[in-house]
């Protein structure tokens, strides 16, 4: 088995990152890829609700629960005090596609673009698995810099670093 091919998408608070993520997917499936994403939460969640029977099972103290429709399946893991799952466990739990977009995950090592938006005032985020920069401004970078909005010229460097 060959290993998932892995672009990531980090940046600060609204830098623009799931705007940029959701414009990658729909881009990148209409070239015919397939696209899986893994998004790293800094809060708690829940994608359940309470009262339904999958959230039952899990307050019951069931570690998985799998929620099965004609549509959707979602496999709810409870970590129950351990210690959250590196990225590598993660991807791991993904069937294989052509490439895994991953939102946040800003510590490892992937190759990574960098959202980067002026009015945030925040530091620009420089790092060796960062290849460039999608921005609404010109930074102090020898990096590839590519306007935010032009998710072309975005998934065009993405998918020759990606081997697609």
């Amino acid at each position: 088995m060959t290993e998932q091919k892995v672009f990531g998408v980090i940046g600060w608070k609204n830098a623009g990152k799931t705007g940029l993520m959701e414009r990658l997917v729909a881009e990148i499936t209409a070239r015919g890829f397939s696209v899986s994403t893994l998004k790293h939460a800094h809060h708690n969640f829940d994608i359940d609700q309470q009262g339904k029977d999958s959230y039952r099972h899990r307050d019951a103290g069931a570690q998985q629960v799998l929620l099965a429709s004609a549509n959707r399946w979602a496999l709810m893991t409870e970590l129950r005090g351990e210690a959250e799952p590196p990225l590598e466990k993660l991807l791991a739990q993904l069937a294989p596609v052509d490439l895994v977009l991953v939102e946040g995950f800003k510590r490892d090592t992937h190759p990574k673009v960098c959202a980067y938006r002026q009015q945030t005032s925040q530091s620009m985020i420089e790092d060796a698995s960062v290849l460039a920069y999608a921005t609404d401004t010109v930074l102090d970078t020898p990096k590839p810099q590519f306007d935010l909005d032009d998710t072309v010229a975005i998934t065009d460097f993405i998918c020759a670093k990606a081997g697609l």
